[in-house]
């Protein structure tokens, strides 16, 4: 078992996805207002590892000390008052840490407190140093340049650069399974590089690419990740993505998916009537739905919410739904004869690892 503090934030949202998708059990740790040392003992008390991400970054430097200071103290006495203690702990650190500046130094002080606590009761101690951490469903203007890009692009807004600067970047899902699993505190094998410029331009392009509803190049395993961002952000005002139809006395010609660059697998499917497909999710392969042929209803809920998605189809009209990352995601053949879907993802399919994990579209 898994417990967590900070688990209704972003990174703590990604995370217990991460831990879905792995089949590990996560219990949330109630820290901060309110605070309950016998409630918070208990959701640790068994686990295997302790992730501690609550944390204050955003602020005036009087909150941003205080508060880190607070939730590392608040873990401690939970940890302390523990029937069962857990072997280990893993701190959402920063690479900022001990930089000099005031959440560098709050970062820093707060890994000190829970390295000690670690020392004292013979667990280990995970600093997980974290650099820029992006993804889907972040928040702009709040959680990092990525998300503040990708929304303003999505609203058809024009970001704006004050300050170019080298960026380390980690996509969210990365850092998830580096917490969830990682021995160490290294997050550079899965990082990647780039100047704020590099980042908009990219985003810039894929922006331009989607909106005529094709797929720009992910080949490279940044860009996919930085797509699937993009992508969070333009759900569900993108969807359904709509076809030029071209008729003549020989019949129609559809062009259903577009790409520039990258891997592709196309498949084709039957369904009978009443028969549903999917139930699933998926945290990185993009994929698009298109009914050729019949009637479908295609519905998708953000995994471990109640936030949902539903889509009335038909081959007369061939429209495309794209599956967000990390939604759950099932076709129903809602009409009385076989049901017709061609399906397209980046990813050719690996059975030995599917990106493919059961979830009910109903909560």
């Amino acid at each position: 078992m898994i417990a967590l503090t900070g688990a209704g934030g972003f990174l703590g949202w990604h995370t217990r996805v991460a831990a879905r998708a792995l089949g590990l059990d996560v219990e949330p740790i109630p820290l901060g207002r309110g605070f309950d040392v016998s409630a918070a003992a208990n959701a640790l008390s068994g686990a295997d590892r302790v992730i501690h991400l609550a944390g204050v970054n955003r602020a005036d430097d009087a909150e941003v000390q205080a508060g880190n200071a607070m939730f590392a103290q608040q873990l401690i006495q939970a940890l302390d008052a523990a029937e069962q203690r857990p072997n280990a702990v893993v701190y959402a650190n920063s690479t900022q840490a001990g930089n000099g500046g005031v959440y560098g130094s709050a970062k820093a002080a707060a890994a000190d407190a829970l390295r000690a606590w670690c020392e004292r009761n013979g667990a280990r101690f995970i600093d997980m140093r974290l650099p820029n951490i992006y993804g889907e469903h972040g928040r702009p203007f709040y959680n990092s340049v990525t998300a503040t890009f990708c929304h303003q692009l999505a609203a058809g807004d024009e970001p704006r650069i004050d300050v170019d600067r080298e960026l380390t970047l980690l996509h969210a899902q990365d850092a998830a399974d580096l917490l969830l699993t990682a021995e160490t505190g290294d997050s550079d094998a899965v990082s990647s590089t780039l100047t704020v410029t590099d980042l908009l331009e990219r985003l810039r392009g894929m922006s331009a690419t989607y909106r005529r509803g094709e797929i720009p190049d992910i080949a490279d395993a940044l860009d996919r990740t930085l797509f699937n961002t993009y992508r969070s952000f333009t759900v569900p005002s993108h969807l359904p993505i709509s076809h030029v139809r071209h008729e003549d006395a020989r019949g129609a010609f559809v062009e259903l998916i577009r790409t520039h660059g990258g891997t592709g697998q196309t498949s084709h499917s039957t369904t009978v009537p009443g028969i549903t497909r999917g139930e699933h999710f998926h945290r990185r392969k993009v994929e698009r739905f298109t009914v050729i042929e019949g009637r479908a209803r295609i519905a998708l809920r953000r995994v471990l919410t109640d936030e949902t998605m539903v889509f009335d189809v038909d081959g007369g009209s061939t429209v495309s739904i794209d599956m967000p990352t990390m939604w759950a995601h099932s076709i129903t053949n809602t009409g009385d004869s076989t049901l017709h879907t061609v399906f397209w993802t980046d990813d050719i399919f690996d059975p030995r690892n599917p990106d493919t994990f059961p979830e009910s579209v109903t909560p």
